[in-house]
């Protein structure tokens, strides 16, 4: 009998994946790329190390799946907070705090991502382009937040395009310098300056 539409055995799946992403951040932020192992993985998910074999081929494939899993849960969570505020400046406050605090939870994981992207992470069939529709997905969230908040008037008249990139990538560079320990401010302190600096750039005149 379908469970919302899905089969036993696709909800069972779905369920075993979730946990095997979850095992999979843990194990590799604790020891790194090179010392997790796939057995690692299947042992804090709970599962035979062939049972893991099932659902991914290698532990490179665990590693992108896994950092794919945990962006697509931050999407989310950006949408809901945002659709959640109830103006402008707390919808823009929402979608930083809420992306930065993610980070922040996940801290271990998201720095070895940064720390080893270029090394022995690496894998030819994953690149920019691999992660460019969730990427695409946060942008048209601050798009449609600034189209809305222009037609009304709140703002002054600027490219919605390019305040949107400039959001995310102000927002990027906050999480880059907190993931590196460059930043010894609080997640709130971050948000405040980051966006005293976007809404005196978009405030209405």
């Amino acid at each position: 009998m379908p469970l919302h539409g899905k089969t036993k055995q696709e909800v069972v799946y779905a369920f075993r994946n979730a946990e095997i992403m979850q095992a999979a951040r843990k194990v590799f932020a604790e020891n790194g790329f090179s010392q997790a192992s796939v057995a690692a993985i299947a042992r804090e998910a709970g599962l035979a190390k062939g049972t893991l074999y099932l659902y991914y081929r290698s532990k490179s494939e665990i590693y992108w799946a896994s950092l794919r899993s945990g962006l697509v849960e931050l999407g989310r969570e950006i949408r809901e907070r945002v659709e959640a505020a109830d103006t402008l400046e707390a919808k823009i406050r929402a979608f930083m705090e809420t992306k930065i605090s993610y980070f922040e939870r996940n801290h271990e994981f998201f720095r070895l991502y940064y720390a080893e992207s270029s090394n022995v992470v690496r894998h030819p069939a994953y690149s920019h382009e691999h992660f460019e529709d969730l990427y695409l997905e946060q942008l048209e969230v601050l798009k449609s937040v600034l189209r809305d908040a222009l037609q009304a008037g709140a703002i002054r008249r600027v490219s919605v395009d390019a305040a949107a990139f400039a959001i995310l990538d102000l927002t990027r560079g906050a999480i880059l310098h907190r993931l590196l320990g460059w930043s010894k401010t609080s997640t709130q302190e971050d948000v405040a300056c980051l966006f005293d600096l976007m809404w005196k750039g978009l405030g209405a005149q």
